[in-house]
Formats: C-alpha cells, structure tokens, sequence
C-alpha cells in the first residue's frame, strides 16, 4: 500500500466518523482543521482506523501523531509487515 492509497482510504474513515462528504484529507490535516475533531471523536476516529486497516496503533504512535500524514505513514508502514 503506498500513501495516495492509505489516504483514500482514510479519507472515507474521516468522512464516516465526523459524518462530513466534504472531508478532503491532506498530509497536514490535523485537529484543529476539523471542526468537529475533539477528544472523543478522536477515539472514535483511531477505532474507525484500526478496524479499516485490520491494525492496532501503540499507545506511543496515537500520541505523537501530529497530523493525517504522520497516521498515513503508520499505516502503510505496518502494510509492509
């Protein structure tokens, strides 16, 4: 899986759980570009992603991600494993 597809892919996640079509995803998508994007949705964002993926983030990955690109590139490198 390269990035443009794991951003696809999270694109659709984020457009389920914050219920928004219009969700347009980049690299440098972060909390604070989503209106609706706050402690608990961002629960339910991390679960949403972890059952698309088939994959379990770490405690230490959740909390350093700093946008959609650093989550992007998690995904596609336990892809490779």
């Amino acid at each position: 899986m390269n990035t443009e597809q794991a951003m696809a892919r999270l694109t659709e996640v984020f457009r389920n759980v914050f219920d928004d079509d219009d969700i347009v995803l980049t690299a440098e998508t972060s909390a604070k570009d989503i209106e609706d994007w706050d402690s608990l949705e961002h629960i339910n964002l991390i679960a949403a992603v972890e059952k698309e993926f088939k994959m379990r983030f770490t405690v230490k990955e959740v909390s350093g991600m700093k946008n959609v690109g650093e989550m992007a590139q998690i995904v596609c490198e336990r892809a490779k494993k």
